[in-house]
């Protein structure tokens, strides 16, 4: 995944899941169902089967605005790896990563699963959200990084709850560039 312009932000999230990575693989194949796991997104719609090619419109709400990104899927590796970019207002993109690692006793299965995300801030289109009178599109931008990476690790802990069938604690590792994010 490139970035193509500006300075990059990025967020990773990474955490042990305790199944087979095929059977992760193909959960994450299953977008839609990501809106059930995110407080700002409203709706996934998909055009294709997840595949590469596969575009999806992802409407999210926060405070007094409300977006539809497009995303789309570029590269696939099954079992261990999906990619994406978003195709509009915004350089960006990342990939889920599914490493199968030596399970712990009294464990089957265990795969790494990781999320990053990178992202250039400056390529935002400031004429793409329409934003309320004396609000700037810096102080937007501003206020939207924490809750990318607060997403990113809600998504991941309760994705990890519907995979296993089990509420448990869930360690999660998350690193941003910059610190800001």
């Amino acid at each position: 995944m490139v970035v193509r312009r500006g300075d990059v932000d990025a967020v990773e999230v990474t955490t042990v899941v305790y199944v087979p990575r095929e059977e992760i693989y193909e959960f994450l194949l299953q977008f839609p169902g990501y809106a059930r796991y995110s407080e700002y997104l409203e709706s996934v719609e998909a055009h294709g089967d997840g595949d590469v090619g596969t575009e999806y419109e992802l409407r999210f709400a926060w405070w007094k605005l409300s977006y539809t990104a497009r995303s789309r899927v570029t590269d696939v590796d099954p079992p261990e790896r999906i990619d994406w970019m978003l195709t509009k207002d915004l350089d960006a993109g990342g990939y889920w990563q599914i490493d199968e690692l030596e399970p712990p006793d009294g464990r089957e299965h265990a795969s790494r699963v990781t999320f990053r995300a990178e992202f250039a801030p400056d390529s935002a289109n400031s004429d793409a959200i329409s934003l309320p009178r004396l609000v700037s599109w810096d102080w937007v931008i501003e206020k939207v990084k924490p809750k990318i990476r607060s997403e990113a690790e809600r998504v991941v802990r309760r994705a990890v709850r519907d995979l296993e069938g089990v509420d448990r604690r869930v360690d999660i590792e998350v690193r941003t560039r910059p610190d800001s994010v």
